[in-house]
C-alpha cells in the first residue's frame, strides 16, 4: 500500500464567483500526490488554474471543496495564525518579481521571515549570512537591491525563502524577469538545493523550463491532464 506523501490534494476545487453566471472552476477535481524531496514542475499556459495550484498548495488559499493533507495535516481545519506559520516556517516563497523591499539592505530583506519566527538578533543574522553564502552574496550584505542586477536580486530572493531551512520551497516562474543565462543559473540552483533534500514545487507557463524538473504536472482548465516523470541531464 502506498504511504501518505508529503502534499495530497484530493478532488479539490477552487472555484470563483460560485453559482453566478461569471462562475469560474480556477481548479476543477484536481488530485495529486507530491513526494518528499521531489522536484516537481507545474506548467500550464494563462487562465490553467496553475497560479491558482501553488496559492493552495503555498496556504495562501483554502480550497472550496476537497482535501488538502499537509505532512498529515488537514489544511482545511487550521486557524489563519496556523497557516501563517506554515507559509513561514514549512515553505519557502521565490516569485517572479523577487518581492524585495527596496529601503532595506540585502542582509535586512533576508532576515525578515526569521524576525517573524521571534529569532533573536544575532542568530538570525548568522542565518541571514549563511543563506547569502550559500547564493554567492555574503559580500553585498550591505546593498540595497536597486544596486544589484535581476539575477542578484532573485538570488537574494532565493536567500531569503532558505533562511528559515522550510522543507518545501514553491518558486513561480523564478526565472520569468531574467535573461536565459541567469535563469539557467537560478535554476540550477534550485537542482542543488533539491539534490539536499528540499522538495521543490515550480510553477512555469515554459515547456523548457518544466524540463528541468523530474516531474511534470501539467494543467489546463484547471484539471491535470499529464502526470509524468522524466529521466533529467540537470544542470
Amino acid at each position: 500500500m502506498r504511504m501518505a506523501g508529503l502534499i495530497e490534494l484530493r478532488n479539490v476545487y477552487k472555484i470563483y464567483a460560485e453559482g453566478l453566471e461569471s462562475e469560474v472552476r480556477a481548479l476543477d477535481g484536481v488530485s495529486v500526490t507530491i513526494d518528499r524531496g521531489e522536484f516537481v514542475a507545474v506548467v500550464g499556459q494563462s487562465g490553467s488554474g496553475k497560479s491558482t495550484m501553488m496559492n493552495v498548495l503555498g496556504c495562501l488559499d483554502i480550497p472550496t471543496y476537497g482535501d488538502y493533507i499537509l505532512n498529515g495535516t488537514d489544511v482545511r481545519e487550521l486557524t489563519d495564525q496556523e497557516l501563517s506559520r506554515i507559509r513561514n516556517k514549512e515553505i519557502g516563497f521565490i516569485f517572479q518579481q523577487y518581492n524585495l523591499i527596496q529601503n532595506l539592505s540585502v542582509l535586512e530583506n533576508v532576515e525578515l521571515p526569521l524576525i517573524y519566527q521571534g529569532i533573536d538578533p544575532i542568530d538570525r543574522r548568522e542565518m541571514a549570512m549563511d543563506a547569502l553564502d550559500r547564493v554567492g552574496l555574503a559580500e553585498r550584505y550591505r546593498h540595497k537591491p536597486t544596486q544589484m542586477s535581476g539575477g542578484q536580486q532573485q538570488r537574494v530572493a532565493i536567500a531569503r525563502a532558505i533562511a528559515t531551512h522550510p522543507p518545501i520551497i514553491m518558486a513561480d516562474e523564478p526565472t520569468g524577469a531574467l535573461d536565459s543565462r541567469t535563469g539557467l543559473e537560478v535554476l540550477g540552483f534550485l537542482q542543488q538545493l533539491n539534490r539536499e533534500g528540499s522538495t521543490i514545487i515550480l510553477i512555469t507557463h515554459d515547456n523548457g523550463i518544466a524540463a528541468t524538473a523530474r516531474r511534470i504536472i501539467r494543467l489546463a482548465d484547471g484539471r491535470i491532464i499529464e502526470d509524468r516523470v522524466q529521466e533529467v541531464d540537470w544542470l
